[in-house]
């Protein structure tokens, strides 16, 4: 069994929708809540979007060996799961949801490897990114460019994901995501 379901994409290629989106057609699928050091969103709740922290404290589960993966994000915040959320979830049988950037995605694939399915959310186009990512509003031009920087490094990583999915419209994106899911796990309910 596949208890651990990993989505990543570039950032603004629909993966947090995409997560959402799982979710409400299936109430049972549970979501991993990583750790991150940049300031909340506006719609964001602790605990459930993720866990806020200050870098320090981040810092110090680096240095504990907490994290399964982390990474400092175009040089400004920390983002990392905590291995005991996973190791947790696979003790208890139950199957995750991870929302990650392909580096972190690569982390848990390779420490665990018979337990975690992997998917690459790609956009249509970098156009079209390009145009999610302004009318998202939550980056100003700079933190755009960065993110857009990174397009070509993260797109060299589809190939090591189990499948890859284009997102050019969201109800077929996730129709696609969930039957591979489904098709995966052959049926087995979510975090029951």
């Amino acid at each position: 069994m596949n208890n651990l379901i990993i989505i990543s994409a570039p950032s603004g290629s629909g993966k947090t929708t995409i997560c959402k989106y799982l979710q409400k057609l299936d109430s049972s699928i549970n979501f991993s809540v990583s750790c991150t050091t940049r300031q909340k969103r506006e719609n964001e709740v602790e605990g459930k979007d993720y866990f806020f922290t200050t870098n320090t404290k981040f810092e110090e589960k680096i240095k504990d060996g907490k994290f399964v993966e982390w990474e400092q994000i175009h040089g400004d915040f920390y983002y990392g799961t905590l291995k005991s959320t996973l190791d947790e979830i696979i003790n208890k049988d139950k199957t995750i949801l991870l929302e990650l950037d392909v580096k972190g995605a690569m982390s848990v694939k390779k420490l665990y490897p018979k337990k975690s399915l992997s998917i690459f959310i790609e956009p249509p186009s970098v156009e079209d990114l390009k145009l999610r990512l302004q009318k998202r509003g939550a980056d100003d031009n700079e933190r755009i460019v960065k993110r857009l920087g990174r397009l070509d490094s993260e797109l060299a990583y589809k190939s090591n994901f189990d499948y890859h999915v284009i997102n050019d419209d969201l109800d077929q994106a996730v129709k696609e995501i969930m039957n591979i899911i489904n098709n995966k796990n052959k049926g087995v309910l979510y975090g029951s």
